[in-house]
């Protein structure tokens, strides 16, 4: 799974209102975070099926998301969109994930990896290309804080929910934006990022578990 993580920093009264109660907005270096992450999944299966069966579906998913905590301690994603496509994953919308398909492509030219993206409308959402740069030995805690998330938040039937996901750490590189245009933030009701984004690229991680979704605990 190659992954290309994109962020920026922003007030926090702008992502508190899309995060819901009690689920906490985190905050690093002053600001909240939203994260633009376009990545290619590969090999998909439920659990227990082998890696080696033909037909396994790859495909690829874009998705905007910002970092919390809740009140149980336990930090994790909240995802503001996901964008896929592949035509089962939406089903996932019944565990509150707000999956939409999506026309999605990634492409590679000599260097840069790039990223395409229309919703159902035929609309652009996304269109990125990057230059991966030379991987990162040793990762500090701003390469570290947004990519090492181990729980997703969702809510349903006007409950909270938790997934768990498992897999080893990211290898990271530096990358270099060339193209970014976007409309998810504003779709999600964001305004426009300011400043240069924080960019990591990965050539990604080959075991991927996500855990069956539960009614959060508001005790560890």
């Amino acid at each position: 799974m190659t992954q290309t993580f994109v962020h920026w920093a922003y007030p926090v009264e702008a992502v508190r209102a899309l995060v819901p109660e009690p689920l906490e907005v985190e905050e690093y270096e002053g600001g909240a975070w939203v994260g633009f992450t376009p990545f290619v999944m590969a090999d998909v299966r439920p659990a227990g099926v082998p890696a080696r069966l033909p037909g396994l579906p790859t495909f690829a998913e874009t998705n905007l998301r910002t970092y919390v905590r809740h009140p149980n301690g336990r930090d994790g994603l909240w995802f503001l969109s996901l964008e896929v496509a592949c035509p089962l994953m939406p089903g996932a919308r019944a565990i509150g994930a707000p999956y939409r398909p999506g026309a999605l492509e990634v492409t590679r030219s000599g260097e840069s990896v790039r990223y395409t993206g229309r919703g159902r409308t035929g609309r652009p959402s996304c269109r990125l290309a990057v230059r991966p740069g030379a991987p990162i030995e040793r990762p500090t805690g701003r390469d570290v804080w947004p990519t090492s998330r181990w729980r997703a938040y969702t809510r349903r039937l006007g409950l909270l929910w938790e997934t768990p996901v498992e897999h080893e750490p990211w290898p990271l590189a530096g990358a270099t934006v060339e193209e970014l245009e976007e409309t998810l933030t504003a779709e999600a009701g964001l305004p426009a990022p300011a400043g240069e984004p924080v960019t990591h690229f990965s050539d990604g991680v080959r075991h991927v578990r996500m855990g069956v979704s539960v009614p959060c605990s508001r005790t560890p």
